[in-house]
């Protein structure tokens, strides 16, 4: 070959592999612009003022927002033994282990390989062909990206899973303090209402002991009986529904509580006694967006149905595959191996779709669709997440009001129910009015304990919603797969 000949040659090889080298790195992938959030810069009532150099909710760990102990005995089971967590975390392992497939995908599979066969020929006697060496089986040249784009999708379900799992814990967390609270104040409700109890049975005794003299009518006595009678039933409706509590505390913990853990040392502090949470700042609606997992769970799903788009659009262009092998052959098992049974194969095919009945098509039509779906749930995880937010912010601005009128309200029909109660073992009011006193009684401290549950639990999603209560358990870190 002359030196003009061989300089061609040269320059087509560099041109080819310039080419695929170009063709390797194309992507069919859209561009991807995160959606504008469909919401309003400001929460409803305009800015929240911030004591400056305060965490936000994101940044402090559930440890130093819950300060009672046994609380915080109760989420650490939780998070030890809890069932859907557990699931979350495997679902980061199965998503890892899909994503590292499609990774495998770019690259050849290199295996050892042998085989024979003996068939007959035309002169009666028998052809035997064996084989051994490496081989490389349908390793296709993503020119056009189809497999990146896939490997893609996969790396944004893994993430997408990461903040799967930590939308969990963060919901677990305020399951277990909401459901403690509730067990706290189905206590102070039982308190509450055994001692109304005592108090209607005194009462009622009182009524049979003037009834039987004389000095009350029948129509008191039965008043009487009624009214202890529908402290009874309250009483067994209370104690049902804190089973109830307990079994749900049970099923989120995922062990039955032991010692004080389960709430039941109500006496002494209760709701109103200790401080069970620290104050958050709230920031912006931009801020709270950024830290809940929730919505980059929804944007990394977003991204995957993006990235599929690429993959479909890439099946419309050529696809090129490449089969070889290297190894010993020949016509007895002890020829292999042996000088000059050397060999090799190469083996390349490029299949271009021409007719296909439109299913490229339709495939690319449905992973759009499937992009424009999963950017409507990621708007719409924004505006759940605004409203939630929105809605504690309000709980916070009104209950602690209501919850000081409310007990005050308690306050007055304590004072009017001792009144009445003077004024009718005196003889100067009916027993009418006192049991109108119990029953306001009753009720206006039933409400303050509901209240103060609501209030305390309003602190509770205040905190789950601006995306608090994350951080990473010991030795249950999961290692980010490589890109």
């Amino acid at each position: 070959m002359n030196k003009p000949r061989l300089l061609k040659a040269r320059l087509n090889s560099v041109a080819v592999a310039a080419a695929i080298t170009v063709l390797s790195g194309c992507s069919f992938i859209p561009k991807y612009e995160r959606p504008a959030a469909p919401v309003a810069t400001q929460w409803p009532g305009g800015p929240i003022t911030e004591t400056p150099g305060q965490k936000a909710a994101p940044d402090v760990p559930w440890q130093d927002f819950f300060r009672d102990a046994r609380l915080q005995q109760l989420i650490g089971t939780a998070l030890a033994n809890n069932r859907d967590l557990r699931v979350a975390v495997l679902n980061i392992e199965q998503a890892r282990a899909q994503y590292r497939i499609q990774r495998a995908d770019l690259f050849p599979t290199v295996g050892i390989g042998a085989s024979g066969s003996r068939v007959p020929n035309s002169s009666g006697g028998i052809t035997s062909t064996y084989s051994a060496g490496f081989t490389v089986s349908s390793w296709e040249l993503d020119f056009f990206g189809r497999i990146a784009s896939l490997k893609e999708a996969a790396l944004a379900q893994y993430l997408a899973t990461e903040e799967g799992r930590k939308a969990t814990q963060i919901s677990l967390i305020a399951s277990v303090a909401n459901a403690y609270l509730n067990l706290l104040a189905d206590d102070e409700l039982l308190a509450i209402t055994r001692q109304t109890l005592a108090t209607r049975e005194d009462s009622g005794k009182l009524s049979q002991l003037r009834f039987d003299n004389g000095v009350a009518s029948e129509l008191d006595l039965r008043q009487a009986q009624s009214l202890t009678e529908s402290a009874r039933a309250t009483l067994a409706e209370q104690l049902r529904q804190r089973a109830v509590d307990q079994n749900a505390l049970t099923l989120l913990v995922g062990q039955p509580p032991t010692g004080d853990a389960t709430g039941n040392a109500v006496a002494g502090t209760g709701l109103a006694g200790t401080q069970f949470m620290n104050d958050l700042p709230v920031g912006l609606p931009s801020e709270v967006l950024i830290n809940r997992p929730d919505i980059r769970q929804a944007e990394q799903l977003l991204l995957a149905n993006n990235a599929n788009i690429g993959a479909a659009r890439a099946a419309f262009f050529p696809q090129v595959s490449l089969t070889a092998g290297i190894g010993s052959g020949g016509s007895h098992l002890s020829d292999l191996f042996k000088s000059g049974s050397y060999g090799w194969t190469f083996a390349p095919q490029i299949v271009m779709p021409i007719f296909d009945a439109g299913r490229n098509q339709a495939n690319l039509d449905s992973v759009r669709a499937g992009r424009d779906i999963a950017q409507a749930q990621y708007e719409k995880a924004i505006q759940t997440a605004f409203s939630e937010v929105a809605d504690a912010l309000a709980g916070r601005a009104n209950l602690g009001e209501q919850l000081r009128a409310q007990q005050a309200q308690a306050d007055a029909e304590a004072v009017r129910f001792k009144l009445s109660d003077l004024r009718y073992r005196n003889g100067v009011a009916s027993y009418l009015d006192l049991l109108d006193a119990q029953r306001s009684l009753f009720t206006a401290q039933q409400a303050v304990v509901q209240v103060r549950l609501a209030q305390l639990q309003n602190q509770v999603n205040l905190y789950k919603t601006l995306g608090g209560g994350w951080t990473e358990p010991a030795g249950t870190a999961a290692a980010s797969p490589k890109p």
